[in-house]
């Protein structure tokens, strides 16, 4: 079933579209030939050239800082190059804009977002087109279009109340609604369940079928082997390689995009039968207070070096759990959240960190992160009392120096130095660091949210080690992650939150991705499956856990 017909056909100058496949004169779609941008101190792309078939999903690889988002930009009209040449259809052009962009076809989903929180989602998706037409045609498409990939979305929610995932599914939807004729994807799937990814591939699928050119970018290299027929791949601003992924394995991919050997560590679990260290339970969420998401009876324990896994989809609760269990907001009732026997149900985010709770939360920016604060002044926010960096209330002015620079050695984060500002790392790099700083605090309990959201296989990797090494010195971890590659590699055990609601904890040898992907939507192992048959689940299992998958 296609999308809204005639999908991804070519534009002619009257604005509409053809209904059958495009006839180009170009043998491509997109043609880039030397484009070079600079910023002070960084050369971000250098000498790029690339070349996109109509019809093809070809993908863009590359470690975090290689110059992916630099080159995007470019091709959507956010950036302008220094030198080079883009062509589209043949024709070369100056994108000026994204409205120009648009104009000529081209559609974009940003990893990061572009929505005014106090308005709806319908009023968003609107602002985002130039003619989006009426409000209540807008909204029957957007139904339509949600059906198709099986997503809960609400066009007149408030989008200050949704969660990441929520907001992206927001863009996805804005960008497939203007039929473009090239689409660039940045992490698309990381807010889908394994069937949800299978309908997106599928309608994917069709829109190349129908001409539409799709530049997809993805740190989950099975999903590039499983959807893409060519990849570019780019380190240091250089394209280093072209291949067909279908025929290269996740690693070679990985190892391509790194310029190294990938350096995976495998998880050792020997934590069977240890006390619990970290109990939460009977927590909820007053549904006066929380109408949306109600967390239920919440409970569960982990022990002394053991990863304990939360998966989910989006906007079912986690961002609100994570809340709860970082001491942000207060939970109802007679729920408890104690730490090696001591009640820390009370006590705000300090008061829990001063016994030994850190938190990453999902949102890098303004939640883990201050933008406009150097690297140094960020390690205050959170670190300043296990740290020591306060001597009689007043900050001793090196210790945040001493840190940054301590956190940035031990993840390997890419800056100019400790007072550079948070704005000028991308957004691997920045998850590193604050990864990092909770890390290096050496927390009695690390609760942490989507941990490798948008970081490279070698970042994830590092992450995913420095994880399981807090683990095996005795602390108790508690990953939420929407990524079920990296929650098999990580957990021990592993729950799933659906409405507010958290399963049954269970062995990670007795999980598999099909069986937590039903449970993601909605199914329990109890629930009767209408004619006696489970949903079509795809077959596809990755060739490695560790290391070539970031959500």
């Amino acid at each position: 079933m296609a999308l809204y017909a005639p999908a991804c056909g070519s534009t002619s100058r009257s604005g509409k579209r053809a209904g059958k496949k495009v006839a180009d004169h170009s043998p491509f779609r997109l043609q880039l030939t030397g484009i070079s941008k600079s910023y002070p101190g960084v050369l971000a792309n250098d000498d790029v050239s690339l070349s996109v078939k109509p019809g093809e999903i070809h993908a863009l690889l590359g470690e975090n800082g290689a110059g992916k988002s630099t080159l995007v930009k470019i091709i959507y009209g956010l950036q302008q190059p220094e030198s080079g040449e883009i062509r589209l259809d043949g024709k070369e052009l100056t994108i000026a804009s994204p409205r120009a962009a648009r104009a000529l076809g081209i559609g974009m989903v940003f990893q990061h977002f572009s929505l005014f929180e106090p308005m709806t989602v319908l009023e968003n998706i609107a602002l985002g087109m130039d003619r989006p037409g009426r409000h209540s045609e807008l909204e029957r498409k957007i139904t339509g279009l949600l059906a198709q990939y099986g997503l809960s979305l609400d066009p007149h929610r408030v989008v200050s109340t949704l969660s990441v995932g929520e907001r992206q599914r927001v863009e996805i939807v804005r960008a497939l609604l203007l039929q473009p004729s090239l689409l660039i994807m940045d992490e698309p799937t990381s807010v889908l369940t394994p069937q949800e990814v299978e309908q997106l591939f599928g309608t994917l699928r069709q829109l190349a079928e129908s001409g539409c050119s799709i530049l997809y970018i993805s740190h989950k290299l099975a999903e590039v082997k499983a959807l893409c027929s060519s990849a570019t791949i780019l380190r240091g601003g250089r394209v280093v390689a072209t291949c067909d992924p279908r025929s290269t394995t996740a690693a070679e991919l990985a190892e391509m995009m790194i310029g190294r050997k990938l350096e995976v560590t495998a998880r050792v679990r020997e934590n069977a039968g240890l006390a619990p260290k970290f109990t939460v339970s009977n927590l909820s969420l007053s549904a006066d207070e929380w109408p949306d998401i109600r967390l239920s009876d919440i409970a569960f324990d982990v022990a002394s070096g053991e990863i304990f896994g939360i998966a989910g989809i989006a906007g079912n609760g986690q961002a609100e759990l994570f809340q709860a269990l970082a001491g942000e907001i207060p939970a109802a009732g007679t729920g408890s959240i104690s730490l090696n026997g001591r009640d820390l149900g009370k006590m705000g985010p300090v008061g829990r960190r001063r016994h030994g709770l850190c938190a990453v939360p999902e949102e890098r920016i303004g939640h883990s992160a201050v933008l406009n604060f150097s690297l140094s002044d960020n390690t205050v926010l959170t670190a300043r009392h296990r740290k020591k960096m306060m001597t009689k209330g007043f900050l001793r002015r090196r210790a945040p120096r001493y840190f940054a620079r301590e956190v940035i050695n031990a993840f390997n984060v890419r800056t100019s130095g400790t007072r550079a500002g948070a704005a000028t790392l991308s957004g691997g790099n920045l998850q590193k660091f604050v990864v990092g700083r909770e890390i290096l605090q050496s927390p009695e309990v690390l609760i942490v949210s989507q941990p490798t959201w948008g970081v490279d296989a070698g970042a994830a990797a590092a992450i995913h080690n420095q994880l399981m090494q807090l683990a095996a010195n005795g602390a108790a971890v508690v990953v939420i992650s929407q990524d079920l590659d990296e929650l098999l590699a990580l957990c021990d055990r592993i729950s799933v939150i659906n409405r507010g609601s958290l399963s049954e904890a269970m062995p990670v040898d007795q999980a598999s991705i099909e069986r937590l992907g039903l449970l993601m939507g909605g199914v329990t192992d109890s629930d009767p499956i209408a004619g006696g048959q489970a949903p079509a689940i795809s077959n596809h299992q990755p060739e490695s856990h560790a290391g070539t998958h970031a959500p």
